[in-house]
């Protein structure tokens, strides 16, 4: 990855030198600011069907507060600026029972925290069209993304740069050594996948995004995890007419001292979605070829169309289906209602052929026996209820309330829980600047 990231680097500062003579666009420090307050009140309730579940019935409920102030730039040829983030979250509910939701921190005697807080930010500089960030901040890629989907988002620490010299191409390059969790206050945490994590070390990427023209786009990335593997990533999505067809594959492959063993795993998946009025239908097809899972670090860093609410279907050699099914309540008079359902099969997972020793296949001692993450005829299904409501005027306006209720089926060898899970949100942006 040196190399690539070099030239990566190399041709930003060449285009911006290229593009010296250009002024940039007027900016101010405190006038361009924003400053909001995103206020969440979370409620995560789990109904776990395994017979071999550690606690049959979890639920909590909390309140958080997500403070984001982001200035403008310094004048100047350079312009320097800061983002900073705020984070408090309280209990409302949950004992010590039913904690480990994802939602709170949970202390050592297995009781969730009655409250946690953090902050962090980032300086950034910006020279043309070209802007370096380096601190704490939530990144969005296909091969390395932050997630926001419980009281607080996931954070990474490092630097990230992004470029658009060149029309119709965005580029960008980062390298994250620090990570904080969705229910920690430390920035020294992990993020952890199927059977890699954070932990040796760091992950950087390269990427390019080509959006020249709205109905065709595409996307080039690579990334490495220390020591772990390299990942490349390639995206081509079409729209024509009210049909959005969008395919995604990676290819990932272990490198260095391969601490989570020999990894050699092809992932991809074909969507379309036909929008007809107030109505839109998707059918998907994701299929993963290797031995081992496709793995990933950092909540949502993958973008195959059957990674869902709950399961990915991204068992070694499995193979999975989607149908979903949107309805926009607009055009029937409730402007702001929606309304989601999906299901999602995965079938065929056999990981009994993940290397002897490796992430996927370790060594057991309750057992004292090599036990494979996944059997072989492992499979199961996911299914999605979703509606939203955001308010469309009065004082309350854009107050978003989000219902969603998941269950998930697995049968012994694919090793996932049975698990019904209830998601209610409420969220409100203040926008103070």
């Amino acid at each position: 990855m040196k190399s690539p990231m070099l030239c990566f680097c190399l041709l930003c500062v060449g285009k911006v030198m290229a593009a010296g003579s250009t002024a940039p666009e007027t900016s101010d420090f405190l006038e361009d600011a924003t400053l909001n307050v995103l206020s969440r009140n979370f409620f995560l309730n789990n109904d776990n069907r395994s017979q071999n579940a550690a606690k049959n019935y979890q639920h909590e409920w909390a309140q958080g507060f997500i403070t984001t102030f982001e200035s403008g730039f310094t004048p100047g040829t350079f312009g320097f600026g800061v983002d900073v983030h705020a984070f408090v979250g309280q209990k409302l509910e949950g004992g010590k029972g039913h904690s480990g939701t994802g939602l709170l921190p949970v202390n050592s005697d297995g009781e969730s925290a009655r409250n946690f807080s953090d902050g962090g930010g980032v300086i950034k500089a910006r020279l043309s069209q070209t802007l370096i960030k380096f601190g704490e901040m939530e990144v969005e890629s296909p091969v390395f993304d932050t997630s926001d989907k419980r009281l607080q988002p996931e954070y990474a620490t490092g630097w990230l740069l992004q470029s658009d010299e060149l029309a119709g191409i965005h580029l960008v390059g980062g390298k994250f050594t620090a990570f904080k969790n969705q229910d920690s206050s430390s920035s020294k945490g992990d993020f952890a996948g199927y059977g890699v994590n954070t932990d040796v070390g760091s992950i950087s990427f390269v990427g390019a995004d080509f959006t020249s023209n709205k109905n065709l786009g595409a996307r080039l990335y690579a990334s490495q995890l220390t020591d772990t593997w390299r990942q490349y990533y390639a995206n081509v999505y079409v729209r024509r007419w009210d049909t959005f067809v969008d395919f995604n594959i990676y290819r990932t492959v272990d490198y260095g001292h391969s601490v989570a063993g020999a990894i050699s795993t092809t992932a991809y998946s074909l969507s379309a979605k036909h929008n007809i009025g107030s109505q839109a239908f998707t059918l998907a097809a994701q299929k993963i070829h290797g031995d081992t899972p496709f793995d990933f670090v950092g909540g949502d860093s993958i973008y195959l169309a059957n990674s869902i609410k709950f399961a990915d279907f991204n068992g070694a050699n499995e193979s999975s289906y989607q149908a979903r099914y949107d309805l926009d309540f607009t055009s029937m008079g409730f402007p702001g209602l929606k309304f989601m359902s999906r299901y999602v099969t995965g079938r065929d997972i056999d990981g009994t052929h993940a290397p002897l020793g490796g992430a996927y296949f370790p060594f057991d001692p309750s057992e004292q026996d090599f036990v494979p993450q996944q059997g072989k005829g492992a499979k199961h299904w996911e299914r999605d209820i979703d509606l939203s409501y955001t308010v469309q005027s009065g004082p309350a306006k854009d107050l978003l309330l989000h219902f969603t209720h998941v269950s998930h089926r697995a049968n012994e060898a694919q090793g996932g829980p049975d698990i019904d899970r209830i998601y209610f949100v409420v969220e409100y942006n203040f926008n103070l600047m």
